[in-house]
Order: C-alpha cells, then sequence, then structure tokens
C-alpha cells in the first residue's frame, strides 16, 4: 500500500506525519521554534531555521520507518498563512520572514489605500487588507527598507520556501495566495490590476496552481537531507487553514469547523465566493477549484493560554490548567478576558487592539483567570457564526479542531456558546492529515476530495452536546462581552508602545 507524507509549518512549530492510503498514521515527528520579536508589534522567523526544523522532522520520520521510505507517493503541505517570504535572484532569503501575526504595517496598508480606494481591493480580493498580510508587508518593505527591496526577485508564503527547498520549483496555490491581499479570489488568479497600480514588478509573483497539482519532484539534494526518495511527486498544498478544513472531511458545504491553534478561526466551505458586505471575515480559495472558504480569523487564540502558562502562572500543562478551570462556573462569575493580545481581526481588524480582565474582584482565583480567558477565545468565534448566520450559512455538523479540541472543556464551552453538537476527528493532526490527502489526491492514489476523505476521516463517538442552562448564561454575557472592544478603542490607539 502507498504511503503519503504531510508537512505542516506551523507558526510555532513543524509537524510531519506518514500517512498510509487508509489513512492510518505510521508516524509523525515535531519540531518547535519561536516567534522573534524585535519590536512589540513586530513578529518575523528565520526561513532558514524553519527548513531545518522540517529537514530534522523528515529526517526522523524516515529513520524509524525504513522500510517504508520505497512506499512513499507523494509528499503535500499545509502552511502558515499571510506571511510574505522574500527572495533574491540567487533563491535566498533577502531578510527574516514577516509573518501573519506582524503588525508594523498600518501605514503601508494607508499608502496603498492613498493609490487605490479600500472598497476596490476588497472588491477584488474580497478581504480586508490586514497587518501581516503579504501585500501589506510588500509595501512596508518598499517603504522602509528601499535597499531590501531593491533585492526581491520572487516572493513566497512561508510554506512554499519549504516546498520550494524540497523541489527547486517556485510556486504557490490558489488558498494561500488568496490570502496575500493581491489575489483576485473570484477568478482564482493573481490581481493583476491591484499588482500594476501599485507598481509591483508582475515578475516578483510566482505560478499559481490548485492544491493537489503536482509542483515538482523531490531533488537529489533534498533525498541527501532528508531522507525521502529522489523523484518523489510534490504537490502544492495549501494553506492550514484549509488543510484542516481537509483533514476533517470539510471539503462541500454544511460543515463549519472551529479550530483553536496558536489563533482561532471559524470557518466553512461554500460553493461560490460569498463575502460578508462588511468584509469583517475573509473569503478564501479552497482546495478545491469550484468551492471557497470563509473564515473568521481571531488573532489570539491557544497563544492566550501559552502566555498564561509561561508568562503568567509558571504551571508545568494546559491539562493542569483546564482542570482547575473546569470547577469554575459557566460566566467565570462576572469575570471576563479580552483575547487581543496581538490585535485582532474579525470582527474589528484592529492591530491596536489589547488584552483586557474585566470585572475582577476579591472573589476570582486563578482558576477563574484561566477559564475566562478560554470563553474569552470562544466569544471571539462566537462573532464569526453571528456573521455567517446573518449571511444564510447553515450548517448541519459543527467540528472541534486544533489543540483546543484534544481538552473537553473548550468544547463544551463551544457547545453552550454556539448551541451545537461538537464533534471532533479521532486524529489530532488534522492539518498534516489534510496535506497527505492533497498528495493522495494529486497523484491518483483517489479519484477526488469526496473520495479520499470518506475513506480517510473519521470521528470520535465522543460528541459534546450544548446545555441549555449555560447556553442561556453565554448569550447573555456574550452581549456584554461585544460591548468591551468598542468600549476601548480609543484607549487602545492612544496605549500603543513600540
Amino acid at each position: 500500500m502507498k504511503y503519503f507524507v504531510g508537512i505542516d509549518l506551523g507558526t510555532s512549530s513543524v509537524k510531519s506525519l506518514l500517512m498510509r492510503e487508509d489513512g492510518w498514521v505510521a508516524g509523525t515527528a515535531q519540531r518547535a521554534y519561536d516567534i522573534v520579536k524585535v519590536r512589540s508589534d513586530w513578529a518575523e522567523q528565520d526561513m532558514e531555521l524553519l527548513w531545518n526544523a522540517a529537514r530534522e522532522t523528515l529526517q526522523e520520520l524516515m529513520g524509524k520507518n525504513p522500510e517504508l521510505r520505497s512506499r512513499v507517493a507523494g509528499i503535500g503541505y499545509s502552511g502558515q498563512m499571510h506571511g510574505l517570504v522574500a527572495l533574491d535572484k540567487a533563491g535566498k532569503p533577502v531578510r527574516s520572514a514577516i509573518i501573519w501575526a506582524d503588525q508594523r504595517s498600518a501605514d503601508a496598508i494607508e499608502a496603498i489605500y492613498r493609490v487605490i480606494p479600500e472598497e476596490r481591493c476588497s472588491s477584488i480580493t474580497l478581504n480586508t487588507l490586514s497587518t501581516g498580510f503579504l501585500m501589506s508587508s510588500l509595501e512596508w518593505v518598499r517603504l522602509h527598507e528601499p535597499e531590501n527591496y531593491e533585492k526581491i526577485d520572487k516572493v513566497l508564503l512561508p510554506k512554499d520556501y519549504i516546498r520550494y527547498r524540497m523541489c527547486g520549483e517556485l510556486g504557490t496555490d490558489a488558498s494561500d495566495a488568496s490570502g496575500t491581499g493581491a489575489f483576485h479570489t473570484a477568478e482564482r488568479r493573481w490581481a493583476w490590476e491591484l499588482i500594476d497600480s501599485l507598481g509591483f514588478s508582475r515578475s516578483l509573483f510566482v505560478p499559481c496552481c490548485e492544491s493537489s497539482q503536482v509542483s515538482g519532484r523531490i531533488t537529489e539534494s533534498c533525498a541527501r537531507e532528508t531522507g525521502l526518495p529522489q523523484g518523489v511527486p510534490v504537490v502544492c498544498g495549501s494553506a492550514d487553514t484549509l488543510a484542516q478544513a481537509v483533514g476533517n472531511g470539510m471539503t462541500a458545504p454544511g460543515t463549519l469547523t472551529c479550530n483553536i491553534g496558536t489563533a482561532s478561526q471559524m470557518a466553512c466551505a461554500i460553493n461560490r465566493p460569498l463575502h460578508d458586505p462588511l468584509y469583517r471575515t475573509n473569503t478564501l480559495c479552497h482546495v478545491k477549484r469550484d468551492t471557497w472558504l470563509l473564515m473568521g480569523a481571531n488573532l489570539s487564540g491557544g497563544i492566550s493560554l501559552k502566555w498564561l502558562k509561561n508568562q503568567i502562572f509558571h504551571m508545568d500543562s494546559y491539562d493542569a490548567m483546564t482542570a482547575e478551570a473546569a470547577a469554575v462556573p459557566a460566566g467565570s462569575e462576572g469575570l471576563f478576558f479580552l483575547p487581543y493580545l496581538n490585535g485582532e481581526r474579525t470582527p474589528w481588524n484592529d492591530p491596536a487592539a489589547r488584552g483586557i480582565y474585566f470585572g475582577l474582584n476579591l472573589r476570582h482565583t486563578r482558576a477563574h483567570l484561566i477559564r475566562s480567558a478560554m470563553e474569552g477565545i470562544v466569544y471571539g468565534q462566537k462573532y464569526s457564526l453571528e456573521i455567517f448566520r446573518s449571511l444564510g450559512i447553515e450548517n448541519r455538523r459543527m467540528i472541534a479542531s486544533g489543540g483546543g479540541a484534544r481538552g473537553r472543556l473548550f468544547r463544551e464551552i463551544q457547545a453552550d456558546m454556539f448551541g451545537q453538537e461538537i464533534y471532533m476527528s479521532l486524529s489530532e493532526e488534522q492539518a498534516g492529515i489534510g496535506a497527505a490527502i492533497m498528495a493522495a489526491v494529486g497523484t491518483g492514489a483517489y479519484a477526488d476530495y469526496q473520495e479520499a476523505c470518506g475513506r480517510i476521516v473519521k470521528f470520535s463517538d465522543d460528541v459534546v452536546e450544548p446545555d441549555e442552562e449555560r447556553r442561556k448564561i453565554y448569550e447573555e454575557r456574550f452581549q456584554i462581552f461585544q460591548e468591551l472592544y468598542p468600549a476601548n478603542r480609543e484607549l487602545f490607539a492612544k496605549n500603543q508602545i513600540r
């Protein structure tokens, strides 16, 4: 039986897995790394470090499964979205990657909108241009680092650099490209009308393919560095939100995913390029040519708990944190957490937004602070759900994914806030599975995504049902949560520290 490798390049780590054609995972490997914050509003990563981390995971996979090496039939990718990887003519990074979490480019966005009105940009990309997007960061480099800008020959998304190092071919896919701010999302092509108007050379932008399209083969040097067989087909892959959707079987309308990873997202598949008229959400190309994805994005998901664990409480594990939080009643006895530690995207799109604990009193304990942080993360997702419902989107099933899905408490909070049953995949690595499925479809092991997901994706019997009393509490508390940001918007803008 054939095997497929899925590589998931995340923000805090890279994970690689080896999946048998029927979905059984033979092995996984992971390497962690950090975001580099030279300033409080900057977020960068060294792509050479990320490549070495990915290479080590592949070495480990092949080293632990030597008997399966010759049966590897394809490789797929999932990657953190939006970021700018700028290469020179030699194919080397000009500078560190400016990733999705970066907040520096507000002035660059203003400069873009002076040339092209915001409404025109959004009508083409179907998204509001945000800090951390490739187009915003590219304009920032042009404005503030002209010596670096002059060296740029090509621009890529982060996962595309990893693929380039493995097969030697430059390119991207429609799902990742549609999150750059430089893509015509409805027509699934680069938005040359925007690119030309802004004076960027068309040659900067690499060819764009569909996610399952074979874009190259493992080179001799990559085979030597990773242990992968030379000549194995490599498919384009996708942005991580789309890969996670595939790993959860969400390739057609009718299902919502609520993901809690470093950031958090609410997403659903749609069969036309629908968008929120106020552009509070993102519309992206899905992995299939006739399908799109509507997404609400929150910038501080699980990273809020990581901050509490490592910087505030110095606790040993997330399990210990959630065990304490589970003893606190729904609503955290009047305590709210606004989880805007790194700015926010949906629904406010404000890089200046910051976190708040609201309603603290002497009764509150560490457990209350943890639970209210968890509730704040899910309140953020509820914003997106409300927008989806206002657009007439209905769903038969809601699937929790990401690290947050592994703990039952997060799923209980989601079920109660959303008023829906919450399902989860039996696999803990949905993005990696999704990447491997793309490779399986692209190399002909399956006819299409429907066949592949029907065979590979399985769900747990542990379905969490909403509690009506807790649902009422959260519905009432959500009304207060919605007022916290507007009441503090001007103060956030005044309180910026570089």
